[in-house]
């Protein structure tokens, strides 16, 4: 009798570990933020921030590379670690950005009414005919022109983007 066999595990053959691997979802070795995602995926979803073109209606008026690397500087002084570096920005987004403001999600009028951090980032509550849906903030359009204060969103694309 094999080893495996003794002591009761399965074994598994190459063909059917390919099958599992093809149906099973890739286990990220740590947690996935979007500043983890160094590499652009294949096919990024349409204006995400994370390695596709931005849209006109997504950029805040220029800012300077120097403009943003000291916006992100204020927010994440004193903060040791990316979730620290991330309460950070949720902190000066709520604090500074003007809210409610009406942005278009999809096509759809929606209203952005506050801003919540999440395990995986910051996220806009949108409400729409008494509907609320949470969108990742790298994945909000803004209205042109943007809402005061949306300079702290650009500074958080800028962190996710390298950090």
């Amino acid at each position: 009798m094999n080893p495996e066999a003794q002591r009761g595990t399965n074994t598994v053959s190459a063909e059917t570990h390919s099958a599992i691997a093809l149906r099973s979802p890739r286990r990220s070795p740590c947690p996935i933020f979007p500043h983890n995602l160094a590499q652009p995926r294949s096919n990024p979803p349409v204006g995400s921030g994370l390695g596709g073109h931005l849209p006109r209606l997504w950029r805040v008026e220029e800012l300077s590379e120097e403009e943003l690397d000291a916006l992100v500087e204020q927010a994440t002084i004193d903060a040791y670690g990316d979730d620290e570096q991330l309460t950070g920005f949720a902190v000066m987004i709520e604090d500074n950005l003007e809210m409610p403001f009406e942005t278009t999600v999809l096509g759809v009028t929606v209203l952005v009414k506050g801003v919540t951090q999440t395990a995986s980032g910051i996220t806009a509550d949108c409400v729409r005919d008494g509907y609320h849906q949470a969108i990742h903030v790298l994945d909000l359009p803004l209205p042109e022109p943007p809402p005061k204060g949306a300079e702290w969103i650009a500074a958080y694309r800028h962190w996710a983007r390298f950090a």
